[in-house]
């Protein structure tokens, strides 16, 4: 019998992890919608708790000074000889004459508890005495109603105490509560309630259709982007515009880089295989002519070799050609020193008999955005060229460029020796491909070309002078900062 297969642990995770990611919204305008309408329902919630519990702490507040209003018009009652309450003959309110009116007024004794007439009836909750100048507000406290019915009722109580001329200067303490209805008071707060959610809504409404309307407005930007590069890939566009918020410009320049890089990539493609074809056709037609004349084994054999071995110099050539003018266009930074260190130590050994020495001067910092390959072409060129020319001395900077916020800073090269120059009328002459300095001099003249072809692929510039500091030919490359 064989075992169930057991199901690992991405496998059982795998289809929960794939719903989750189902689940999330997709687009950038739907997650930033649910965002903006959840901390919207938040604020208007909060705002709106906010506003009822501050409306009843003020209905309440009002409540109370209009109660103790009446009780102070309570308080000014006069009392007989017996002690019984004579209250006031017009009482601050009518409702006070209005049996369960909803609005009581109670004056507590020591002997005894004196109600108003809107007290016959309803069963008011139990009062008791209160140390003078003691003021009291609570509520709701239960009651029963004239009609029996339950309810709820605030009350407001007033220690108070009166001088008793006739008895010797005795004070005669007692107590006034007021007490209304709390249907009054709940009557206003769902009055309230209403209207503030009923705004409260229509606000979150409105401002949810604004929110939409900014969110379509703000993003409309990513959606040209997406527009342009549609047209981009269907060939009707040759690239981005730069009709673009600041926040997306590194974006579309990111993608005109790469769509330049890669034209210039294809174009030079193009470019290695016409050079090729046009300089493979000189070595075809010599061997082709070759045949034709009827010339003997020997300096057939002869021809056939020399041209031969052309034929794969210049392939090699335009191999190596090709190589080296390509490069990543998101490169990983290189360390210049080791490189630099690798290339003089195999030119000092060719020129060990000069005993030329090379100086650095090499930021910790400065980096090499781009092919490592192109790093050590450009390099060994520029310092062959000063250990052939110098006397005894060649000086090697490396620094960082120009600093652009947002950007990785460019790259500046500069290499100088101690040897006879090169005058500024020939500077130009000198930069030719094929041309050398001085025909004496062993070389092919294409060092410097292929300077400048790497220089020109990274967008660079050449400047050629006289170093100030050795007197010698001066070589500065300025690289540009990257995306």
């Amino acid at each position: 019998m064989t075992a169930p297969p057991v199901e690992s642990e991405a496998e059982a995770q795998g289809p929960r992890r794939r719903r989750l990611r189902i689940a999330q919204p997709r687009s950038l305008r739907s997650r930033q919608l649910w965002a903006a309408s959840l901390g919207l329902v938040a604020f208007l919630a909060l705002a709106g708790f906010a506003l009822d519990g501050a409306f009843q702490r003020t209905a309440q507040s009002g409540l109370r000074e209009r109660l103790h209003s009446y009780a102070l018009a309570y308080a000014n009652s006069d009392f007989a000889r017996d002690g019984s309450v004579i209250p006031p003959w017009d009482p601050p309110d009518a409702r006070f004459r209005r049996p369960g009116s909803g609005l009581y007024a109670q004056i507590v004794l020591e002997k005894g508890t004196w109600e108003s007439e809107s007290a016959q009836g309803p069963e008011l909750p139990p009062a008791e005495m209160l140390p003078p100048g003691k003021q009291v507000f609570e509520g709701p406290l239960p009651l029963k109603q004239i009609n029996g019915a339950p309810g709820f009722a605030y009350r407001f109580g007033y220690g108070l105490t009166l001088s008793d001329d006739e008895g010797g200067g005795r004070e005669i303490p007692y107590t006034v509560y007021i007490l209304e209805d709390s249907t009054a008071l709940a009557r206003q707060v769902s009055a309230f309630r209403a209207a503030l959610w009923w705004y409260l809504g229509g606000a979150g409404l409105v401002l949810l259709l604004l929110q939409m309307f900014v969110l379509r407005w703000s993003l409309r930007p990513l959606g040209d982007v997406i527009d342009e590069l549609k047209r981009v890939q269907r060939g009707e566009a040759a690239g981005m515009s730069q009709a673009h918020p600041r926040e997306l410009e590194p974006l579309t320049e990111s993608i005109n880089a790469f769509i330049q890089s890669e034209r210039e990539n294809l174009e030079r493609q193009r470019n290695t295989l016409a050079d090729l074809a046009h300089s493979l056709k000189t070595p075809l037609a010599v061997l082709r002519a070759r045949l034709d004349s009827g010339s003997s084994e020997a300096e057939l054999r002869e021809e056939v070799d020399a041209q031969l071995r052309r034929m794969g110099d210049l392939v090699s050539y335009q191999l190596a050609r090709a190589a080296r003018s390509g490069h990543q266009l998101f490169a990983a930074p290189v360390e210049i020193e080791p490189q630099a260190e690798q290339i003089v130590v195999g030119l000092e050994k060719v020129y060990a008999s000069k005993g030329v020495l090379c100086e650095f001067e090499i930021a910790p910092e400065a980096r090499f955005h781009g092919e490592t390959g192109d790093l050590q072409e450009l390099l060994g060129n520029l310092l062959e060229n000063a250990f052939k020319w110098a006397k005894s001395r060649v000086l090697l900077t490396v620094a960082e460029g120009a600093q652009v916020p947002g950007r990785r800073p460019g790259l500046r090269i500069v290499v100088e020796d101690d040897g006879p120059g090169i005058a500024e009328d020939r500077i130009g002459y000198i930069l030719q491909r094929g041309v050398r300095g001085d025909e004496r001099v062993q070389g092919h003249g294409i060092g410097l070309s292929i300077v400048q072809d790497i220089i020109k692929s990274y967008r660079g510039q050449l400047h050629v002078g006289r170093s100030a500091e050795l007197g010698g030919a001066r070589f500065e490359v300025e690289l540009p900062g990257g995306l």
